[in-house]
């Protein structure tokens, strides 16, 4: 069952504030929109053999979105980085508190798209709406996509293409990557998508890298 049109409208308005700023933007809309197409692709590829509610899938992927407080743990002036589970419970906590006065979906649909958020982090879901979208918010940190969110994250913190570099050879030293691909997925097909992002990934750095060391050569 489709989400209702309205929802998602209300949603989407909310979303179109984009930092505590008040800064209206489409990257967040545009970000659940891109999210939630490809979860509808991951979805025919038969991943799970149970039935999915596609209503409460497509809300906690745009309750997702809900402008995050920044990680609490970070440095001044770094680039703090919100865990999935510190995202995944604020997002819950802010859907409940957007629906609570005016327009509340039903309560079954609310309360299980809470689940699902909340089950998101955990190492195995119960319901299958919760491995699904944690596959493919893993998956948004691989390739392209991946870089050009990190590179605008620390951008706002007054960092540029060297400090990004430095961050993907740290990943690769340590062997980020590697424990990512290890522990982020719940499903082998999307794994197998994020190794090949992965190796986009570090190819785009390579051109980085020899691009810089031309300009200081």
């Amino acid at each position: 069952m489709p989400l209702d049109e309205k929802i998602r409208e209300r949603v989407e308005r909310s979303i179109a504030v984009v930092d505590e700023h008040g800064t209206r933007g489409r990257r967040l809309v545009e970000d659940a929109r891109r999210l939630w197409s490809h979860l509808r692709h991951l979805f025919t590829l038969n991943l799970v053999d149970s039935e999915v509610r596609f209503d409460s899938l497509e809300l906690a992927t745009y309750a997702l979105q809900f402008p995050m407080q920044r990680a609490r743990t970070a440095q001044a002036g770094k680039a703090g980085r919100t865990s999935l589970r510190d995202r995944a419970e604020q997002s819950a906590e802010l859907l409940v508190t957007h629906f609570a006065d005016y327009d509340k979906p039903d309560e079954v649909l609310l309360d299980y798209t809470t689940r699902t958020l909340v089950e998101l982090p955990q190492a195995k879901p119960a319901v299958p709406e919760a491995r699904l979208l944690a596959d493919a918010v893993n998956l948004d940190d691989f390739g392209l996509v991946g870089m050009l969110q990190y590179a605008a994250q620390i951008a706002r913190n007054g960092e540029g293409v060297p400090q990004l570099l430095e961050s993907a050879r740290k990943r690769d030293v340590y062997g980020y990557w590697e424990a990512r691909l290890k522990d982020g997925f719940h499903f082998e097909p999307v794994r197998a998508i994020a190794v090949k992002r992965l190796a986009t990934y570090r190819h785009v750095a390579t051109v980085l890298a020899d691009e810089l060391q031309e300009h200081t050569a």
